[in-house]
């Protein structure tokens, strides 16, 4: 679909986020960044998760000044509460049920940085996600399959926590962890992504 017409490094160990650009055809290097991951006083989830990802950008992009590299960081947010990754089963158990019935928002930020070019370029996406009733023992049946653990808001709606969704308002690929039109719009107007041709066998 895309090639990569210049170096591509995802600052990230998230499977769901390689897969997209896989998805894509990119050809890229995976460097995992490592940043403390914590809220500032005051700071908005808007804020703290394209802060996070533009600083994992910039701490990768430091060792690979030459490459354009892609970092994100997403975030679950209930009325005024961040919701990071859950500490452990009853953390997470208790996490689902503050969101079961209601409405909540998922913020995705991501962050594109040469270093070599002096490109910095961070955004942030929101979406909506409703999630149906349930109780508690629905939420220890999906916590026990381990999915939740290692996600922002103990789901993943690309995996089981899918059948807890009643709706959302927004983009499907935000709420897993990239929002992938405006990336896509981002990495072509950099010309870091060019579309790749197809050949079609006529017979």
């Amino acid at each position: 679909m895309f090639c990569c017409s210049q170096p591509l490094v995802l600052a990230s160990a998230s499977p769901r986020r390689r897969r997209f650009l896989e998805q894509l055809g990119l050809a890229f290097v995976v460097d995992p960044a490592e940043v403390v991951e914590e809220v500032l006083p005051g700071e908005s989830p808007e804020t703290f998760v394209s802060r996070l990802a533009l600083d994992k950008a910039r701490e990768v992009a430091a060792r690979r000044p030459h490459a354009f590299v892609l970092a994100a960081d997403t975030a679950v947010v209930l009325g005024e509460a961040i919701l990071g990754k859950p500490g452990g089963a009853e953390e997470a158990i208790e996490m689902l049920l503050r969101l079961a019935g209601r409405s909540h928002a998922v913020w995705s930020g991501y962050a594109v940085v040469n270093l070599e070019q002096g490109v910095e370029v961070a955004r942030a996406v929101r979406t909506e996600v409703c999630f149906v009733p349930f109780d508690r023992q629905t939420a220890a049946a999906y916590v026990a399959t381990g999915e939740p653990m290692d996600k922002a808001g103990s789901y993943g709606i690309q995996g089981r926590g899918g059948c807890l969704v009643e709706r959302i308002n927004g983009s499907y690929s935000n709420v897993v962890g990239l929002p992938m039109a405006e990336l896509i719009a981002d990495l072509r107007s950099l010309g870091v992504i060019v579309g790749a041709a197809v050949e079609k066998d006529h017979g």
